[in-house]
This record gives C-alpha cells, sequence and structure tokens, in this order.
C-alpha cells in the first residue's frame, strides 16, 4: 500500500490559530474593548518551562489574546501559590488559566491540589478533577480537554474519517493523556481499549486499532509491523535518542517507530511537528472558547447580580422587622457580582466588607459611569425622605431596570442613632442592611477618626506643657535624643526644618537660635480650633475644664467635645483620592496659630505619620447592600453645616468605574439642596474632579405645606389637620421652595429630577400640583414615588426619568472661582443660593478674612456652616425668603480638609439627648443576638 499521509501539526495549528485570529476581531468588533485573557503561574525558572511559556505567549500575542505570564519564586510555598491561584480565579479579565508543570519550587507542593484549585470555568488546561469528571461523563460541551488529547482529536478529524463507529487504541494511562483521549474517543462513538506497557497482548491490541494514539514515554515502542494496514496513527512520544549524526548527539523521535509504521498506516504524524505544535494550538482555542462562554453568560459591563424579591406587608413593619426579615447575600458574592476581586476585598464578618483602593488603579482605564447626585428641599422635623429615595431609586433601577447601579452613602453617626434621630439607613423597604450594623459600629471608621483626633488634641496641649516647663535645649534633647549614642532627626523632623528654611541633616549642626525656632511652636492657646471628639451625644461635654490635675502644673484651659463625625479628619476622609493624598491632607490640618501668627499645622507636631496609620483601613470604602439585593458603599460622614456633609470622592470614584459607561452610581448630599448640594457641587466635584449628570431633588406634599406657612409639629403630639387634609392653597404656597431648590441645582447646569415622595394621606390633586409646579420652575421632570411602601417597584418612573434626563447634555458649571477674595466667594453663595441681598461681616469674621488671606487660604473653596432649617440665617424663616442680610459671625478654617467655613449663626457640634432618648427602646436578644427596638 501507498505510504501514510502526514498529519502536519505545525500546517493544522497554523490554520487553527488563523480561526482564532479572526474570531478574536469579531469578539472585539462585537464587544469594543474586549479581549480574551490567558494567564500562565509558574514556579521557579525552569529552563524548559520557560521555553515553553515562551511559545504559548507568542501564539497569545499572535492570536490576539492577552496574555499575563506570573511568575513565583522557587521559594514560594504551597499557600503563596493558592494565594495567587485565588486571585485569577476572581479576576474577571482573566477567561483561561494555567499552572505550568512541573512546579519549581524548594517547598513541598502537592501537584494536585494546585490543579483543581483552578476554577474549572477557567481551567483550559483541562487537569481540575472536574473538569476530567466531566468529560469522563461525556458532558464535553461543559468542560475543558486537556490540550494534547484535545489536539490528537483536531488532528483526526482532518482525515475526515468518522470517529463513531471506529475501534481505538490508546497505549498510555496518564491523567494529561491516555485517560482523557480515552473519554474523548469514547464519547465521539468510537470502541475504545486502553493499552500500556504492562498489556500483556500490546502489539494485539495494537493490531486491532483503526486509531491508534500513542502516549506511553518510550522511544519506537510501538512497532511498525504491529499497525493495523491503513489505520490512523497518532503518536504523542517525545523521547531523546542517541545519534552520531547529529551536533547534539541525539535526536528525537516519537513513541512510535515511524519509518515502518508509515508504511502500513494510511496516516500518521510526525515526531516532531506532528501532536506538539497542536497542544499550543489548543490551549489557545480552550482560551477563546473560554471568552466566548464568558460574554454568553456576562455581557461586558453587566453585571450578573442575584437580586433579593420583597414580600411586601401592609401595614409596613418597622424598620427593623424589614431589615431582619431579609435574607441577606454574603457580601463577597455581592463583592463577585460587580466585579471585585478576592484580594480587594477584606471581609468583616459575612455582612460587610472594605474595598481595596487597588480595585481604582486596576479599573482606571474603564469608563466611569452616570453620576447621581440625590438632595431635597430644605428640611422639616417631619421628614422628606433623602436616604429612603437613594435606595429606593438604586432598588429600581439595579432589580427592575436591570442596570448596574450603586448608591454610595455617609456613615451615620452613632450619637444620635441613641438620640433623638435613630436609624439613618433609609426606610420602610428602601434600606440598607443589615441596618443594625450599619447604624452602629459599622467596620470601625469612626472609632478610628475619634482616635486619631483625639491623639492630636494630646499633642497640642502636651507640647503646650512641655515648651512651658522646659528649656530649649532639654526640649531638643527630648525630641531628637541620642540612641546608642547617635542622633537623628526623624523624616517628620526634616520636613519641619525644610519648612523653617533650615537645610541641615545633622543635629549637632544647629545653632542655638536654629534649635529654638525647631523645638517652639510657640501655640497661642486662644487660637486652638481643634477640639476633642467623641460619637456620643453627650451635652455636658459642650463646654470644659482640662488640665486641673496638679501633674499640669497649673497649665488649665477651656476646650470642648465635638461629635466625632464633625472632625476635620472626617472631612479629609471623605475628600481624599488615595493613601497618599489623605496623609498630605492630615499634614495640612491647621490646629492653632502661634504667637506670631503663623498657622502650626499636625506635621509641625510632629503627629501626621501616626494619624495616617490609625487612619489606613478607614480609607477603604464599606460594602454593603440593600434590601434589594444592590450594592451599597458607605463611607465617610461629615457633618453638612460645618464640613461638606457628602460620603467619600473614593467610594463615589471605585464606583463609577465598576458600574461601567451605562451604569449609574446614586449618592446623596446632606440636608437640603442649598447646603448639602452646593457643596457637593463647589467642593466635593471641584476635588474629585468628577461630573454629575443628574440631581434628584426629594420634596413631600406635608413639608411644602410647613413651607407655606403650615403649623409647627411637636413630637409624640398628633400632626394638625393642615398636613393630614387636602390644602391647596398652602401648598402652591410652600413649592416656592422648591422652586426656588430647583434654580439653585439648574444653576450648575445639571438637570433636575423632582421625587415627590408620597405619603398615604396626600391627595391625588396635592401631588399633581406639585408635579405641574416643579415642571413650570424647570425640572426637566417631576414623579410621584411610593417606594416606601414597595421599594424598588414604587421608584421605577423615577429610576425611568432619571434615565432619560442623564441623556441630556449635563453643562456643568461651579458657581464661583476660588480666585475670589473670600468675601466674594461667601456673597455669591448667599445671593445666589439662598437669596439674601447682601452679607455682613462681623468683626471677628473681617479678622479671620485677613488672617487667612495672610496665611495663604484665601483661595480655598467656601463651606458654609448656618442652620439647615431655612434657606436664610434664621431657621423660623420657611419657604423662599428673600432681601434679607445674611450675619457672618465667624470664619474657621479646614486646611486640611481644604475649605473655610463662615459661621452663620451659632452652630451646636455636641448634639444633646432628649428626656426620652431612643435608647429606652433598643435592646438585644440574648438568645437570638438580635437588637431590637434600633428603629
Amino acid at each position: 500500500m501507498a505510504p501514510a499521509e502526514i498529519l502536519s501539526g505545525k500546517i493544522v495549528s497554523a490554520e487553527v490559530r488563523e480561526r482564532l485570529k479572526q474570531q478574536v476581531v469579531e469578539m472585539k468588533e462585537k464587544f469594543p474593548g474586549f479581549r480574551p485573557g490567558l494567564a500562565i503561574l509558574q514556579v521557579g525558572n525552569r529552563d524548559d518551562s520557560n521555553l515553553y511559556i515562551n511559545m504559548k505567549l507568542k501564539a497569545a500575542a499572535e492570536i490576539g489574546i492577552s496574555a499575563n505570564h506570573i511568575k513565583l519564586p522557587n521559594t514560594a510555598t504551597e499557600a503563596d501559590v493558592l494565594k495567587c491561584i485565588a486571585s485569577l480565579n476572581g479576576d474577571p479579565a482573566v477567561h483561561g488559566f494555567i499552572v505550568q508543570l512541573p512546579l519549581d519550587s524548594d517547598k513541598p507542593i502537592n501537584t494536585e491540589k494546585i490543579t483543581n484549585a483552578v476554577a474549572p470555568e477557567k481551567d483550559v488546561d483541562g487537569l481540575s478533577s472536574i473538569n476530567a469528571g466531566k468529560l469522563s461523563r461525556g458532558d464535553l460541551g461543559d468542560c475543558f480537554i486537556p490540550c494534547t488529547p484535545k489536539g490528537c482529536m483536531e488532528l483526526i478529524r482532518q482525515t475526515g474519517i468518522q470517529v463513531a463507529g471506529k475501534r481505538a487504541v490508546v497505549v498510555g494511562r496518564s491523567k494529561i493523556v491516555g485517560a482523557p483521549m480515552h473519554d474523548l474517543l469514547l464519547w465521539n462513538h468510537a470502541t475504545v481499549t486502553v493499552c500500556h506497557s504492562k498489556t500483556l497482548t500490546l502489539a494485539e491490541e495494537v493490531g486491532k486499532a483503526d486509531i491508534l494514539v500513542v502516549a506511553a514515554g518510550r522511544a519506537e515502542m510501538v512497532k511498525g509491523e504491529w499497525i493495523k494496514p491503513g489505520a490512523i496513527v497518532i503518536d504523542c512520544g517525545i523521547n531523546h535518542v542517541p545519534d552520531s549524526t547529529k551536533a547534539s548527539g541525539k535526536r528525537v523521535v516519537g513513541d512510535v517507530a515511524y519509518s515502518t509504521a508509515k508504511e502500513r498506516a494510511s496516516y500518521i504524524t510526525p515526531v516532531p511537528g506532528g501532536v506538539g505544535p497542536m497542544t499550543v494550538a489548543m490551549l489557545m482555542q480552550s482560551t477563546v472558547e473560554s471568552a466566548q462562554r464568558f460574554l454568553e453568560k456576562f455581557q461586558p459591563g453587566k453585571w450578573n447580580i442575584q437580586y433579593n424579591q420583597l414580600i411586601l406587608k401592609t401595614p409596613v413593619p418597622s424598620d427593623i422587622e424589614i431589615s431582619q426579615s431579609c435574607l441577606l447575600k454574603p457580601i463577597d458574592q455581592v463583592a463577585k457580582e460587580v466585579g471585585l476581586l478576592p484580594d480587594e476585598v477584606e471581609l468583616y464578618g459575612q455582612t460587610k466588607a472594605k474595598v481595596h483602593l487597588s480595585a481604582l488603579k486596576r479599573l482606571k482605564n474603564q469608563p466611569d459611569g452616570k453620576y447621581i447626585v440625590v438632595t431635597g428641599i430644605t428640611p422639616t422635623p417631619l421628614g422628606e425622605g433623602k436616604s429612603t429615595t437613594t435606595v429606593g431609586l438604586v432598588q429600581a433601577l439595579g432589580a427592575h431596570l436591570h442596570q448596574n447601579v450603586f448608591a454610595c452613602v455617609r456613615q451615620p453617626s452613632q450619637g444620635p442613632t441613641f438620640g433623638i434621630k435613630g436609624g439613618a439607613a433609609g426606610g420602610g423597604y428602601c434600606q440598607v442592611i443589615p441596618m443594625e450594623e450599619f447604624n452602629l459600629h459599622l467596620t470601625g471608621d469612626i472609632h478610628a477618626i475619634t482616635a486619631a483626633n483625639n491623639l492630636v488634641a494630646a499633642a497640642i496641649d502636651t507640647r503646650i506643657f512641655h515648651e512651658l516647663t522646659q528649656t530649649d535645649q532639654a526640649l531638643y534633647d527630648r525630641l531628637v535624643p541620642s540612641v546608642n549614642g547617635v542622633r537623628k532627626f526623624s523624616g517628620i523632623q526634616i520636613r519641619r526644618l525644610q519648612k523653617l528654611g533650615i537645610n541641615k541633616t545633622d543635629p549637632t549642626a544647629l545653632t542655638k537660635e536654629e534649635v529654638s525656632l525647631f523645638v517652639r511652636l510657640d501655640i497661642d492657646p486662644g487660637t486652638i480650633t481643634w477640639q476633642r471628639v467623641l460619637d456620643t451625644n453627650d451635652r455636658f461635654l459642650r463646654k470644659i475644664t482640662i488640665g486641673q490635675s496638679p501633674t499640669e502644673k497649673g497649665f488649665s484651659r477651656t476646650a470642648q467635645f465635638d461629635i466625632t463625625v464633625s472632625s476635620e479628619i472626617m472631612a479629609v476622609l471623605a475628600l481624599s483620592d488615595g493613601l497618599d493624598d489623605m496623609k498630605k491632607r492630615l499634614g495640612r490640618m491647621v490646629v492653632a496659630s502661634s504667637k506670631r501668627g503663623e498657622p502650626v499645622t499636625t506635621d509641625d507636631l510632629g503627629v501626621t505619620g501616626a494619624l495616617a496609620v490609625l487612619m489606613k483601613d478607614a480609607v477603604k470604602p464599606n460594602l454593603m447592600q440593600t434590601l434589594e439585593g444592590t450594592p451599597v458603599f458607605v463611607h465617610a460622614g461629615p457633618f453638612a453645616n460645618i464640613a461638606h456633609g457628602n460620603s467619600s470622592v473614593l467610594a463615589d470614584k471605585i464606583a463609577l468605574k465598576l458600574v461601567g459607561e451605562e451604569g449609574f452610581v446614586v449618592t446623596e448630599a446632606g440636608f437640603g439642596a442649598d447646603i448639602g448640594m452646593e457643596k457637593f457641587f463647589n467642593i466635593k466635584c471641584r476635588y474629585s474632579g468628577l461630573r454629575p449628570h443628574v440631581v434628584v431633588l426629594v420634596a413631600t406634599v406635608r413639608a411644602l405645606k410647613m413651607h407655606g406657612g403650615g403649623p409647627a409639629v411637636t413630637a409624640g403630639v398628633p400632626l394638625p389637620k393642615e398636613y393630614m387634609e387636602e390644602n391647596l392653597q398652602l401648598l402652591a404656597k410652600g413649592c416656592s421652595n422648591l422652586n426656588k431648590q430647583i434654580q439653585n441645582a439648574r444653576m450648575f447646569g445639571v438637570p433636575v429630577v423632582v421625587a415627590v415622595n408620597a405619603f398615604k394621606t396626600d391627595t391625588k390633586a396635592e401631588l399633581a400640583l406639585v408635579v405641574q409646579l416643579a415642571k413650570e420652575a424647570g425640572a426637566f421632570d417631576a414623579v410621584e414615588c411610593t417606594h416606601w411602601a414597595e421599594g424598588g417597584k414604587g421608584a421605577v418612573a423615577l429610576a425611568q426619568a432619571v434615565q432619560r434626563a442623564s441623556r441630556t447634555p449635563s453643562n456643568f458649571t461651579f458657581l464661583y472661582n476660588v480666585e475670589l477674595p473670600v468675601i466674594d466667594k461667601i456673597r455669591l453663595i448667599a445671593q445666589q443660593i439662598y437669596g439674601a441681598s447682601d452679607i455682613e461681616l462681623l468683626p471677628e469674621a473681617q479678622e479671620k478674612v485677613t488672617l487667612y488671606t495672610k496665611q495663604g487660604f484665601g483661595n480655598l473653596p467656601i463651606c458654609m456652616a448656618k442652620t439647615h432649617l431655612s434657606l436664610s440665617h434664621d431657621p423660623e424663616k420657611k419657604g423662599a425668603p428673600t432681601g434679607f442680610i445674611l450675619p457672618i459671625r465667624d470664619i474657621r478654617a479646614s486646611v486640611g480638609a481644604g475649605f473655610l467655613y463662615p459661621l452663620v449663626g451659632t452652630m451646636t457640634t455636641m448634639p444633646g439627648l432628649p428626656t426620652r432618648p431612643c435608647f429606652y427602646d433598643i435592646d438585644l436578644d440574648p438568645v437570638s443576638g438580635e437588637v431590637n427596638g434600633l428603629f
């Protein structure tokens, strides 16, 4: 018979690669920005492994696959390898993943444990037990096949001979080739016999084979005369035999005696150049197949997320009852659903986690989603429901309209939780859960701020004390001590020397004058603006005397405690865009002035590095979920009066990357639009560089009636009839406040959607009137919402309006240029946002304008500290007052956070407890461990 046709793996693999290259091109056309991803994990530095990996990397580049070679040293432990595998398993950009064998480590590593750790859906080598099991039971469409057997099958198909019904013999039983080759032929309907080196009748069995696959690892073990005439012979062997004619002294042969076998076979693979090239081609094919499966399951930019279905009850139960009745998803599942990698998530139990800032770095090239800010009319004691609307909107966008959406909200202070307000997780069927964890310690961020803030306070008073009681030299000897005969400045002390213009690094080289300058901050106690803080409402700490112990040698002064969320460190956390930026801001915080009138900073105190250490975990956003399973970042909670009242820049930035270009991030600004929204635009957006797409302005019929002149309300007393019965005249008058807040939002060039948060006492005519007047005032749309009672379903119309508004142009602009004089910036806010005719600076405020301008802080944005209960400075003036003079009592600086805050009236920074605080109703069930009565 004629010699066998040669099955050239080089030719077939080239055809396969060309086909794959075209498939990748088509993927990219259909899904711009998408690329199949292959990761190759290597342990050690074996030369043969390096050669094989380079072949794979070259093939991947040729096809258009993004290949990543991860190389661990040969000192890597099993735990190191498993950790790396876990990270790659969770990386959505990796579709195929192989561990290069053998593992070249000087530590004991269980290879089977390693290969089984690879996620089956990414195991393109097909070596995991799960893929092997699926193959053995015939699930060929739902598994990955080891590359060599897969290449063998491709070569067999090239012959055009049907496999079904043929007798096949596989010589070899390895897990990599022999065993899977048997399964592959069997499920392609061949009758298969497996032989090996111990088979007694090997020649006889080989002679029966229509299809012969040899993978025994023994040179020319199968003789040509054994082969059935006309058989297909696939030789997987690679063996070296002595050959004096070769320069290397050896040549490569297969497991089949090629020269005699080709005279009997109809088709045969050469060695080399047969199966070998196919192995790499099949690895590439499996990677492309994995990417295609990924695209079928996960649309790029579209989360595969599980939503929780609400079981609505009437009447609506208490918030905590609803929260505790909901079945939460494990928080690591939420993290995976939104595209976070395992090593980017730090779990705090099953319901909350911190997200590492490395996620932002990884996603830096991802386009941002749509940025939505929720604000409200001027608040009233009746409540407007901004937090509830924020949660309802994201539940509607996510669970009902199937958009990628993140809520970014502030962490509430623990003080009011036990005081009057109660919880702040939203309400009804629109909550962040579990609400008891949300409202209490969460992950300890506020406690970290308390510790950091009070470290600064201690450093201030301690420094004043030591400067009063020691000479320059004694201070110097203690600040720069000799350790083992060597004196050395710390890094932060070098910075202080440079600030003073002393360019010396040798502690012995300073003159007496330089020593004095270095050691004496010379703080003027009367200028100290830094207070101690506590996250508890305690009115008796509003004014205290410190330093009463005899050990303080008569140094005492009047001071106070503020609530923790009013600390400048909280504002710094909220406005930082990374660890480095946070550290710089912490160092810039001004705590007092020296007696020479110069600002004294935390860096001068030497405490910056310690603050950064205390805050290193707090800077990571906290991941939680809503009742309907949409993701939430809870991060930072600055006051909305003396600070800017918005959640963190970092949470917003990470969320905007995670949702993708077509997704939405919904954040909430504190108090009314005149305060929280104005600061969101002029401070937060200025520092973050982010640009909002839509403003959602929340209003209620009853709150608008109060702005129209409705009677005052008293806690615990039934509402007056004006709020319970239809009163269109009172409502229309109160809509002046809504009108003004719509104008305020539009002043920044952003479309406004009004959310009318409906109550059961509202009439259809009242709701229709608010919608009508809102549109007449310039709102893009106004929508009635029932999300408190219905969850996301009750905010679907609002979500659709937000979608439409987000597609319109947003011509965002700031209200003022920071280069303007301080007084001009204050006047612009007062006149344009509040409706004042002018401002009046009291003497103390005028002095501060001069001082801060002299100290170089005049170009900071303005953060107005005024009552939230009126557009004016008078909380009794409802509606939209005009023509008033806004009095500026004082101006203070949060230099680290990056703003000046003028004080309009008196600001309470330490709330008190009422006669009957919420804590009367809060209890712990010792059997179930459940919190009761929180809200």
